[in-house]
């Protein structure tokens, strides 16, 4: 664990800005939290593995709080919820395990340009918005697979998850509050998975920035999210996949 009698503010405090800013994001449209404070780790030279961890461990502090937040503000479909959080966990504890013992980066690539292509189709949604509201059909598989991609690509459950269910036509609000929601079980299970097996050596200063900056930012996403009109939401959530993605997708062919 990092030593917090030697806390360098200097050094800390760009990884507070980059926690607070990331979460606001993440609260409001159910994703991008874990891409991007990911992406912050491993640019300092963080290994995959230990970034992975260290950012989940934060976003069990930081889902807590916008979890609460959001069941506050009635943003949570709680049949929604149960149908994602359950293989959501089973998922999570498969993609920690094989992170951590395998190389997991091959289908980085080919799962990034999918989002690519689901962004540009939700914002083709959004500018056609307001579609017909129906219940997503497909639930518990993307829940599997939206954990699975998140312990083993270090985030994706909001890119999967969100994504794919505003596709199917469920509502916005609701939509990001119950995955939002879900996911504090989801980075529990995850974090606990990665200590397992890998100890203490995923905590460093910049996870410190990032847990004080996404907890100081947690309750205002959820705050947002309940007060843009859905069709702004859906126009974001296309947005910041298709830029979030087409970077990962960047790194992963330049990397």
């Amino acid at each position: 664990m990092p030593d917090l009698s030697s806390l360098d503010l200097a050094q800390v405090l760009p990884f507070v800005l980059i926690g607070f800013a990331a979460q606001v994001v993440d609260g409001a449209l159910g994703m991008a939290f874990g891409v991007i404070s990911n992406t912050a780790l491993l640019w300092i030279g963080v290994p995959p593995a230990a970034a992975s961890a260290g950012v989940h461990t934060v976003e069990a502090f930081t889902t807590a709080v916008s979890g609460i937040s959001h069941v506050a503000h009635r943003n949570v479909n709680w049949r929604l919820f149960f149908r994602i959080m359950i293989p959501g966990v089973i998922g999570g504890v498969l993609g920690a395990y094989v992170l951590s013992n395998i190389d997991a980066a091959v289908a980085k690539p080919f799962i990034l340009a999918y989002l690519v292509a689901i962004g540009g189709y939700l914002l083709w949604r959004g500018l056609r918005y307001p579609p017909t509201q129906r219940e997503p059909k497909v639930v518990e598989p993307l829940g599997l697979v939206g954990g699975f991609l998140d312990a083993a690509g270090g985030g994706g459950w909001g890119p999967v998850v969100t994504s794919n269910l505003l596709v199917q036509g469920a509502s916005p609000r609701t939509t990001i509050g119950s995955v939002n929601t879900a996911e504090f079980f989801l980075t529990v299970t995850i974090s606990v998975t990665f200590l397992t097996q890998l100890g203490w050596a995923a905590f460093t200063m910049a996870t410190v920035g990032l847990l004080i900056g996404g907890v100081l930012a947690a309750p205002f996403g959820a705050m947002l999210a309940k007060r843009v009109p859905a069709k702004t939401l859906m126009l974001l959530v296309g947005t910041v996949l298709i830029v979030t993605s087409l970077f990962g997708l960047w790194r992963a062919l330049h990397g």
